[in-house]
């Protein structure tokens, strides 16, 4: 059932994405060679307990999760588990996929990196995942469907070549992290729901640079491309006003 949100409920998703762009902020800032995906974790960590917040990732799920945020590497297409012992290095692509709950309320959002000099190639996948984003945002308007949104990203990513991920979706969200509809990123038979004012969802292509295909590894959580070609994530939470779409986790 979809649950559409009151102003005022927006209002409060709006607070908890703020801290979500701070924590891209800041972590953008920090990202270079040598740096571990636990030390970004902190960082976000250190953000969502200065704002009173809570991590909307941590012991999220079966197995719990057991981190802050979600840091996937290259071929890692999202969920990918922090680590000491994952130590950035040049040429790397990193997503970082973070949530943050404040007062009752949640907001999602990812983020895909370059690390150093990375190939002309993957920085254009890395471009055209958020604008894949953007076309489905335009399609956000009351009237249309989720299907409108769904078929926009898709055929962006298919003109340039790349493969779109299809065990994940985008989702509705607020008070809880995930909430009607689904919000996927290719075209299903069904139409979805009508967009109307009030929902609020996550948007969040995740497009490859090869095959659509992918896999779980065996920590129950990281997906991984199945052809082991780079991956990229870019996603927001989106609120449908009076006055329109509206971004909650916008980039500063």
């Amino acid at each position: 059932m979809v649950y559409l949100k009151s102003s005022e409920e927006i209002s409060k998703i709006r607070s908890a994405g703020k801290i979500l762009q701070e924590i891209f902020e800041r972590i953008g800032k920090a990202l270079k060679p040598g740096i571990t995906t636990m030390q970004l974790n902190s960082i976000a960590e250190e953000i969502i307990s200065a704002r009173n917040a809570k991590a909307s990732f941590l012991n999220y799920g079966e197995p719990p999760f057991p981190a802050s945020i979600c840091a996937s590497i290259n071929e890692e297409v999202v969920h990918g588990i922090p680590s000491e012992k994952r130590i950035l290095k040049d040429g790397d692509i990193i997503s970082i996929d973070a949530g943050a709950y404040l007062d009752g309320f949640h907001a999602d959002a990812a983020r895909t990196y370059a690390v150093g000099d990375v190939g002309k190639d993957i920085l254009k996948l890395i471009e055209v995942t958020r604008e894949c984003f953007f076309k489905g945002f335009e399609e956000i308007r009351e009237g249309n469907r989720i299907s409108d949104v769904s078929a926009a990203v898709e055929k962006h990513a298919v003109s340039h070549g790349y493969g779109v991920v299809r065990q994940l979706t985008g989702h509705g969200i607020g008070r809880n992290l995930h909430e009607d509809p689904d919000v996927p990123n290719f075209l299903l038979h069904e139409r979805g729901p009508r967009i109307r004012e009030g929902l609020v969802i996550a948007v969040e292509p995740m497009i490859n640079m090869g095959s659509e295909k992918v896999y779980m590894l065996d920590d129950g959580w990281t997906i991984v491309t199945a052809d082991y070609k780079p991956s990229a994530h870019y996603e927001n939470t989106v609120a449908v006003t009076a006055n329109g779409p509206q971004l909650m986790t916008e980039d500063m």
